[in-house]
């Protein structure tokens, strides 16, 4: 995690204060109540008294982004309110509130694959790892965790179909080839995987990558692959260029 304040960048020092700054940041603008950031901050390992506990670590929290920015106090970044905190931002200031707003705009745009292209290339680039790495395991953090990394996913997927459009099978080989790797059971990136196999000429590769994900599913999940994926599948066996 990072703040960035015009041309200083600086981390925030603690695995609790990076947990508060994360679950105001994923609400920028609204307030969190006391007992969901106590919640957040210690589960059912509770201090002896967690409010004032808390008040203590927005405190210090306060000082260091003062000490950084210069900025804080009655208007500053963190506000009090008396339901909770609130971090006064707007949410194109937050990545990955910038993040989700991209993704949007994208699938808003499926029928326009360069805007789509443009827009989901520039939402994926604000990602420099697992989201949410260091702040922490509270519940606020784990549900974001799962809901971005999957919003992550589903706009690769978009971003693939885009390309695809574009004829631009063969650049998209090798990251095909990566994310497949690492979700060999997720059925979108196969079918894509072989759909740019195929149309580069490349059909033994597109049918072995097929199998190898159906024995997955097999072994992994007792399930057989889904009907797109299985479309797909015949419409390369058969070689029809309509569908492919």
């Amino acid at each position: 995690m990072e703040i960035t304040d015009g041309h200083l960048t600086f981390r925030i020092p603690g695995e609790k204060l990076r947990a508060i700054v994360a679950a105001l940041a994923l609400s920028p603008g609204r307030p969190v109540s006391r007992h969901d950031l106590i919640d957040e901050l210690w589960g059912e390992d509770l201090p002896r008294n967690a409010e004032n506990s808390l008040q203590g670590h927005v405190a210090r929290l306060r000082r260091i982004i003062e000490s950084r920015t210069g900025r804080d106090g009655p208007r500053g970044l963190i506000q009090t309110s008396s339901f909770g905190y609130a971090l006064s931002l707007p949410e194109r200031d937050v990545d990955a509130s910038q993040f989700t707003a991209l993704v949007r705009q994208a699938t808003a745009a499926h029928r326009a694959p360069e805007r789509v292209v443009r827009l989901l290339t520039e939402a994926l680039a604000l990602w420099r790892g697992p989201a949410l790495l260091d702040t922490g395991q509270g519940m606020i953090s784990r549900l974001a965790y799962t809901r971005l990394t999957e919003v992550r996913l589903m706009a690769y997927e978009h971003l693939f179909d885009a390309e695809l459009d574009l004829g631009l099978h063969r650049e998209v080989i090798t990251e095909l080839q990566q994310l497949h790797a690492q979700y060999p059971l997720r059925e979108r990136f196969c079918e894509q995987l072989i759909t740019a196999l195929y149309r580069s000429g490349r059909q033994a590769e597109a049918l072995d990558a097929y199998h190898r994900t159906r024995q997955r599913l097999s072994h992994s999940l007792g399930l057989e692959p889904g009907d797109a994926l299985r479309a797909r599948f015949q419409d390369i066996l058969r070689r029809e260029p309509a569908t492919l």
